[in-house]
């Protein structure tokens, strides 16, 4: 099984390797450490202490804090429980006319306004736009990733967490509090 440097895997990350190297890593077997070097490289990019259990996006990542597991970005702003859809806690601009899907959209791309609408999360510590989703009207946030990560930890990586965690969405729970 092959080695990588972690100063390769962190050229990869960047796309600072040539397309024939990059090629042959990805059809080559990968490395048993290799997510192991993928989030050291991605820890090394932050300012912040809390440990890195999975990246979520470019910008935003699962970490371990006080014997908790929360959504951080890059910034340092939390978004709570990884088991409450982060988007919740996030500023959101939504396009739902037709002049503000003309900023995007030209001519016959634009989707109709009655039906459809733009969402713009942005982190409200640095204003990254964190991710855009068009939906139709009414539809609730996309809770796109809640990964199990006490299987992955134990059953992929052979490594178990030390704090096991019910493994259930709780953005409904969430949400029920608003209205009571």
């Amino acid at each position: 099984m092959p080695e990588y440097e972690i100063a390769e895997i962190e050229r990869l990350m960047d796309g600072k390797l040539p397309w024939p190297r990059v090629q042959e890593i990805m059809k080559g077997a990968k490395d048993s450490d290799r997510f192991d070097k993928w989030v050291e490289v991605l820890q090394g990019r932050v300012e912040w202490p809390e440990k890195i259990l999975l990246p979520l996006t470019s910008e935003l990542f699962i970490v371990q804090k006080d014997g908790e597991r929360v959504v951080k970005c890059r910034c340092g702003q939390e978004f709570g429980d990884y088991r409450v859809n982060w988007k919740l806690q996030s500023l959101i601009h939504t396009r739902d006319t037709e002049e503000e899907l003309q900023e995007i959209y030209q001519g016959t791309e634009q989707p109709d306004p009655t039906w459809v609408q733009i969402r713009e999360y942005y982190c409200p510590g640095c204003g990254s736009q964190l991710e855009v989703e068009g939906v139709p009207r009414g539809t609730p946030p996309d809770f796109e990733f809640l990964p199990d990560l006490d299987t992955f930890y134990r059953e992929w990586l052979g490594r178990p967490l030390p704090d096991e965690k019910e493994f259930a969405d709780k953005t409904p729970d969430v949400i029920k509090e608003w209205s009571a």
